[in-house]
């Protein structure tokens, strides 16, 4: 059974399929034997983010002259489904290529672009962005981290945790108080990190899955980053900046989210059609059928919804509710489909060896970060 043999994403050509085949032979061969050792150490190997800049993955919606692929967030959704589909929770990708490049391309000066975008395509800088706060994590306006001008050095203080990309990060936007209190006060900040005074790694988070993702807290304390890393030149620009982008960021879960729920039903599917109970295939029980049915159903009215919003999105007219409503009830279905999925593998769902059990817990988290899904309901309601 394929999912998607009766129906093809719209927004789809030709050079996006050539793009899916190489990434797909990429993942298949740097990254599926490897996920195993890369759970224990809690990090993908370092040279893994230079093998996906050779092999163009990387940045690969930027323009050409910044060192991108010249591609659009197409390409970048294509990138994003083929890492899901090969079952790689490890690799920070979408924060690295469809978060932090896009803050520096959209709002950073000529310098700025030049300088740090080339870098991050080839894999030579691996890129994290610092917003949540031990204390603060949706309510941007709350976040406590300052940066406080001292000559031609901004002397940065405070820390942030959930941060993904945390240990191999070289280069990291922080969202810190310049100004006053509320929106209005925060500027994003980048460190580059390599050798950098007052700034530490915490440790490595221990979370219910995700385990090969490199998420650390950060500290810093009288960091000095220079005046000209401001993003963009201008203070109090960053809480603009990032409701500007959180439409992106939200977008690139739901995808993950559609595809992970496509490959959970097919790995059901293929399940039950060898798993024989009292001498005959599940797939023979009813009860079986219509549950794969209704999961097949939810994951086309996802995958239509995400293909919706990817067609607005690169026509420049998703607006944030919009990708509220795909991040909130994409990672919704995912967790419901998949847990319905893992209850037809029985006792081997719960197994990590089974790609089922280690989907499920990595699942979870989908409708926390990005802003949690209340607060995507929340959104959503102010515009109704």
């Amino acid at each position: 059974m394929q999912l998607t043999s009766t129906y093809r994403s719209p927004w789809l050509d030709e050079e996006l399929d050539d793009l899916r085949a190489l990434a797909r032979t990429f993942f298949e061969k740097e990254s599926i034997p490897n996920q195993e050792r890369w759970a224990q150490q809690h990090q993908v190997d370092r040279e893994y983010w230079t093998a996906a800049g050779a092999a163009g993955l990387l940045c690969i919606g930027l323009p050409e002259e910044y060192g991108g692929g010249g591609g659009t967030f197409a390409h970048e959704a294509v990138v994003m489904e083929e890492q899901s589909a090969a079952g790689d929770d490890a690799f920070g990708y979408s924060v690295h290529s469809t978060i932090v490049a896009p803050y520096i391309a959209n709002y950073g000066t000529e310098e700025q672009k030049r300088r740090w975008l080339p870098k991050l395509a080839s894999g030579e800088y691996v890129g994290a962005i610092a917003m949540t706060e031990p204390g603060a994590g949706s309510d941007l306006q709350s976040l406590r981290t300052t940066a406080r001008l001292d000559g031609d050095n901004y002397v940065v203080n405070g820390s942030k945790t959930f941060i993904t990309n945390g240990s191999h990060a070289n280069l990291v936007i922080i969202v810190a108080r310049t100004g006053e209190d509320g929106g209005k006060g925060l500027s994003l900040i980048v460190a580059e990190t390599d050798g950098l005074e007052g700034f530490e790694r915490g440790r490595v988070l221990e979370k219910i899955g995700m385990p090969g993702q490199d998420t650390r807290e950060l500290f810093f304390s009288d960091m000095r980053v220079p005046r000209e890393n401001l993003l963009g030149g201008a203070e109090g620009q960053a809480f603009i900046q990032l409701m500007e982008q959180l439409p992106q960021e939200r977008l690139i879960i739901a995808v993950a989210a559609a595809k992970g729920i496509e490959v959970a039903v097919q790995q059901t599917v293929e399940y039950a059609k060898e798993r024989k109970a009292f001498g005959r295939e599940l797939l023979k029980f009813q009860n079986t059928r219509f549950v794969l049915a209704e999961c097949a159903t939810e994951a086309r009215a996802v995958r239509t919804l995400v293909d919706h919003c990817i067609q607005q999105h690169l026509a420049g007219e998703l607006d944030a509710s919009t990708a509220s409503m795909a991040k909130w009830y994409a990672t919704d279905k995912q967790c419901e489909v998949i847990d319905r999925c893992l209850q037809i593998f029985g006792g081997y769902g719960y197994m990590l060896e089974y790609p089922i059990a280690r989907a499920y817990a990595a699942a979870r988290v989908q409708k926390i970060y990005g802003g949690t899904n209340e607060i995507m309901k929340e959104l959503i309601a102010r515009t109704l």
